[in-house]
Parts: C-alpha cells; structure tokens; sequence
C-alpha cells in the first residue's frame, strides 16, 4: 500500500489535491503549508460550487505536491465568503505567499484568476483557513 492510499484508509474523507497552477508552484505552496507558513487559501465561489464535493468546515484533505505525491494533511478550520477587493493584509499574510503583503497577494491572484478566465475586482471568493494535522 503507497502513501496516499494509507492517508486515505486513516482519513476515508479526505480528498488529495494540489496548490497552484503548475507543477513548480504546486510544490513551493505544499512547501509552505507543511512549514506552517501558508495558513490560506481562496478560490473563485464558481469554482467551490461547481465541485462535487467542496471543502466543509472540520473536513480533511491531503495536500499533493507537483508530483501528485502527499506530502501532509491538513484539516479546514474557517471558510467565508469575501470579495477579491475585500481581501486585507492579514488573509495574504495567512496565503504566505511571495512577501507576504496585500500588494503580491492581489498580484498574484489576479494572475491566476484571469489566467483561468474569471477575473473580476468584485468576484466572490471561498477565504478558507486550514491546519497541519499530520506531515507525510
């Protein structure tokens, strides 16, 4: 039995997915997320509906690197609806991407939104905040 399947018998839940766009970002942010850096994350509220199964509150999900390979649970603490253009400091620090500032986090996430085609300054986000409970 690989990892991941072992992960998924101790946490039968739990969905495995990666960060990012690519497969480079996908293993700087697994990075982050199992040092404790990187606390956040946000997707568009399209693309929380349109899953099968969209994160809860309390659930389980194994994070994958840019190899497809786990390398760390993480349990959703927080979610909640907020405006790309309500974003503040304290959720890009929470991301804890790039400098770590409001200015690199609006950057960055306009990049990725318009690159998957639905930017807007008013779009609705999924603002969800996530703890490291075990570290593959």
């Amino acid at each position: 039995m690989n990892m991941l399947e072992k992960l998924k018998t101790k946490y039968p839940q739990a969905l495995a997915w990666s960060i990012g766009d690519s497969v480079e970002l996908a293993n700087q942010l697994a990075d982050l997320v199992v040092k404790g850096k990187k606390t956040a994350s946000c997707g568009s509220l399209a693309a929380y509906q349109s899953e099968d199964n969209p994160p809860k509150v309390g659930s389980y999900h194994i994070i994958l690197n840019g190899q497809q390979e786990p390398v760390c649970v993480i349990r959703i603490t927080s979610l909640r609806l907020v405006r790309f253009c309500d974003v503040d400091e304290a959720f890009a620090r929470k991301e804890g991407e790039g400098d770590l500032s409001l200015t690199y986090w609006r950057t960055e996430h306009q990049r990725f939104f318009t690159q998957a085609g639905s930017f807007s300054e008013e779009m609705e986000l999924v603002a969800e905040e996530f703890e490291v409970v075990e570290v593959v």
